[in-house]
């Protein structure tokens, strides 16, 4: 079992992301799970922390398999997996209704976990993308081209666990990826972690109380 929790998997991405502590980096982290993982960077690498708003769009029969991804934003980054959608036969008005369902989860999630904190200035910096784990990698690259827009110096991508075919589709959208374990067959993310529990809403406002959006020295 390579992880304790994300806890443990956060420390040890930690250890291998202390280069990039001189050139004050932005931790953005994929919320629910990706949140306790980022803290221990953010502590380790003394830097701003900010959330990612970012949802799977799943299969209306298989929820868990992803269609596409939405994340947050004045104009919001819709990518979709064209692969499964032609193999499911799902059409427009689905994929868009379903979208629509997640843009309010979104929505609901920004209210709750950020109200009115200040949001980190990525433009020009390193921006460091972190979650628990990647399974199709849909929701990631949603992410990462969402983030690239902001226009950040340089995109890494630090996470504990990924199938090697997603490392190496998603190399090409980033500066970098730092990632532990690469399995051929992921099988699934929490098979690499002794504690995968559900992380709360209260769980991800309280580590974000922890950590500024910007660093003192950052403020304007």
């Amino acid at each position: 079992m390579p992880f304790q929790n994300r806890t443990d998997a956060g420390r040890k991405l930690a250890k291998e992301l202390l280069k990039y502590r001189s050139r004050h980096p932005v931790v953005l982290a994929l919320p629910r799970g990706g949140v306790s993982v980022a803290a221990e960077i953010a502590a380790s690498l003394d830097a701003p922390l900010d959330l990612i708003l970012v949802r799977k769009i799943g299969l209306p029969s298989q929820p868990e398999l992803a269609m596409g991804a939405v994340v947050d934003g004045d104009k919001p980054t819709v990518i979709c997996n064209n692969d499964v959608i032609e193999l499911s036969g799902v059409s427009e008005r689905t994929f868009q209704q379903v979208c629509s369902e997640e843009r309010a989860e979104i929505e609901r999630r920004r209210q709750r976990y950020l109200g009115g904190r200040a949001r980190s200035e990525v433009k020009g910096k390193v921006a460091i993308i972190v979650d628990d784990g990647i399974a199709t990698g849909a929701t990631t690259l949603a992410a990462i081209r969402a983030v690239r827009k902001r226009q950040p110096k340089e995109l890494v991508l630090a996470v504990p666990v990924a199938p090697v075919d997603a490392v190496e589709k998603l190399h090409s959208e980033v500066d970098a990826i730092v990632c532990l374990e690469t399995p051929r067959d992921l099988g699934a993310i929490g098979y690499f972690y002794r504690d995968f529990r559900q992380i709360s809403d209260d769980e991800v406002i309280a580590i974000l109380k922890r950590f500024p959006a910007i660093k003192p020295a950052q403020a304007p």
